[in-house]
């Protein structure tokens, strides 16, 4: 018999080979101290070399069965993973919003193997690549996908073999409910003990006010944080002529006719206060706000925006 091809696993795409070819020459330096190993990269608050272990927590889909503490489960019946201060250079996390809004695939977007990209999909791009990248750094990643609540927590692993389950968590992830941002950011920020990195992906669809205010929180337990801003290209230029039907795409049935020539500067007017709210809020927090728009190739935006931080870093 002939031998047969293999199989490619739905969850692989996500890596495109050019956008890695890209991003894997630069190196992603970490500006804040960082608790972990240190190798040279990271500036670590710890001293000493070995790992040792730290606390017990509740077993999640996900996690490596070699990580099981068989005696907490002979004393309570529960599975309980034994958590360890990782001989990792960084912890990082990346939260991907997931919500109704993100579900937008304009005209205008950028297409990947032949079909263009929702808001969702860029960002699904962004994080597969740079859990790729830091993986491949020896590095630990975790991921957070939400809408109004956390659908999933992936905690932080450096294994080589944590980014297929990452990888594919980002293939199942699919646009759901309402945003509701500045909640499920404080609540993610209280479960974060041990500083690291927040790798923020997400439309913004909330107020500026409370995101910033979220963001602040992160800050305050000492994580460093890079906000990138995914908008499609027809949010941020508004190029529609006509009468047109906009339909909400978190709110079903949510419908409204309008002239999109009779408000398009109110509209970009509103869509410039906001983008500058949120600039200034996150330089004055030491955020990295870094915009997106799905027109532009996220490859060259993400390794862009990669070598200018490591020139900053490198200052």
């Amino acid at each position: 018999m002939p031998p047969t091809t293999p199989t490619i696993p739905e969850y692989m795409n996500l890596l495109d080979a050019a956008a890695l070819a890209k991003v894997h020459r630069l190196e992603f330096i970490a500006r804040g101290v960082m608790e972990g190993f240190v190798s040279g990269r990271h500036r670590s608050p710890a001293r000493g070399f070995s790992v040792e272990f730290a606390e017990h927590r509740e077993y999640a889909p996900g996690d490596d069965i070699r990580d099981l503490d068989w005696r907490a489960y002979g004393k309570s019946d529960r599975y309980y993973i034994k958590q360890y201060i990782e001989e990792t250079n960084l912890r990082c996390t990346v939260l991907l919003d997931a919500s109704g809004s993100m579900g937008y695939t304009g005209g205008l977007a950028a297409r990947r193997h032949g079909q263009p990209l929702s808001k969702l999909d860029y960002g699904r791009y962004l994080a597969a690549t740079l859990l790729h990248l830091l993986i491949h750094q020896q590095d630990a990643v975790g991921l957070v996908t939400f809408d109004s609540k956390v659908r999933r927590h992936l905690p932080a692993r450096s294994r080589a073999s944590h980014l297929r389950v990452l990888l594919e968590e980002l293939q199942l992830t699919q646009a759901g409910e309402e945003t509701a941002l500045a909640p499920v950011i404080h609540g993610i920020a209280e479960q974060l003990h041990r500083r690291g990195l927040i790798v923020l992906i997400s439309d913004l669809f909330d107020d500026p006010g409370a995101i910033l205010n979220a963001l602040h929180h992160f800050r305050f337990r000492k994580h460093e944080v890079i906000l990138f801003h995914v908008m499609a290209e027809e949010e941020i230029t508004f190029p529609f002529e006509g009468w047109s039907e906009f339909t909400d795409l978190e709110v079903a049935g949510n419908r409204v006719e309008i002239n999109p020539k009779a408000l398009r500067a109110t509209y970009l007017d509103e869509v410039r206060t906001f983008v500058e709210k949120i600039k200034k809020g996150c330089g004055e927090m030491a955020v990295d706000y870094v915009p997106f728009s799905t027109k532009q190739d996220f490859d060259a935006a993400l390794a862009n925006y990669l070598a200018n931080r490591g020139r900053m870093v490198g200052a």
